[in-house]
């Protein structure tokens, strides 16, 4: 009953999906809820305190995604740093900000580090008002209030002395949370990072870079690493219960988006053995389905 509620929510929520991704590989879909099943996530999934997204990039010609909980908005930690990084280089493009060693320095720190200082500086030299533009925007509809929400920057980051009047903006509509995100909207940064969509190519392949060499080893990168796995592009959040990953994987001559995110104190024990699955999943997921049909969008 269980592993059907799951299928049902997943699939119901692409009943109107922003573009971008292809709809639903029902044979992926499948390996994704035996994942589910092995690791007994469904009741985690079931009670809306587990949300997966993986989408198959290896034949762009036949990308395959599959999901549970993808548009279930969560406190996300500091995992909207994504958008303050995207905002950062928008703003660097139209001429708003100088792209200078400190500025890179200071994003390289917040995506790398999780710095909270430097993504509240950053938050303070665009505006919460460019930052809510820019991910809301037609032209990443990154936060889409008709899709069920996105990443969403509503207060700066780290201890209140620092953030001063910078402090607070608003809360994401639907879920009530300063930082909030789904996994189907961070899959779609990451679907747009590793087509050279953001921004401009040389400031997309900027914010690849920082996005590589990840300073921390939990999650995600300690079942990657331990699997043999080098080439990663990385942004985690974490804050009591909550606990969350992305990662763009590039392997084998193939590459996939995994995101997840946990509400849950188990969340440091379930999400490296979660992308060891996923990685299994995408790395023989050529296999699934009719060959070289497009997905429709």
């Amino acid at each position: 009953m269980k592993t059907c509620t799951i299928l049902l929510l997943a699939t119901a929520a692409w009943a109107a999906m922003p573009p971008g991704l292809p709809r639903v590989d029902p044979d992926l879909e499948a390996g994704l809820r035996e994942i589910l099943a092995s690791l007994e996530l469904e009741g985690l999934a079931a009670e809306h305190k587990l949300s997966i997204s993986l989408l198959d990039l290896s034949d762009p010609r036949v990308e395959r995604y599959a999901s549970v909980n993808d548009r279930q908005m969560m406190y996300a930690a500091s995992l909207p740093k994504l958008g303050i990084l995207l905002a950062a280089f928008e703003a660097m493009r139209e001429g708003r900000l100088a792209r200078t060693a400190a500025i890179e320095a200071s994003l390289t720190r917040m995506i790398r580090l999780s710095a909270n200082d430097d993504a509240s500086r950053i938050i303070q030299r665009l505006g919460y008002e460019f930052i809510a533009r820019t991910l809301a925007g037609p032209k990443y509809r990154l936060y889409d209030p008709a899709a069920q929400g996105g990443i969403w920057v509503g207060k700066a980051y780290g201890p209140s002395g620092f953030r001063r009047h910078v402090e607070l903006w608003r809360p994401e509509p639907i879920s009530g949370e300063w930082h909030a995100a789904n996994t189907l909207q961070v899959a779609r940064f990451f679907w747009m990072l590793a087509r050279g969509g953001l921004a401009t190519p040389a400031f997309n392949a900027s914010m690849k870079r920082m996005l590589s060499e990840p300073a921390t080893s939990e999650y995600f990168v300690e079942g990657l690493r331990a699997i043999g796995v080098q080439h990663l592009y990385r942004k985690f959040g974490t804050y009591a219960n909550v606990h969350c990953d992305a990662v763009l994987v590039e392997h084998g001559g193939k590459r996939y988006v995994a995101v997840a995110m946990v509400n849950d104190a188990s969340g440091p024990r379930i999400l490296p053995l979660l992308i060891r699955d996923l990685h299994q999943l995408a790395m023989r997921s050529s296999e699934y389905g009719p060959k070289g049909i497009q997905r429709s969008h």
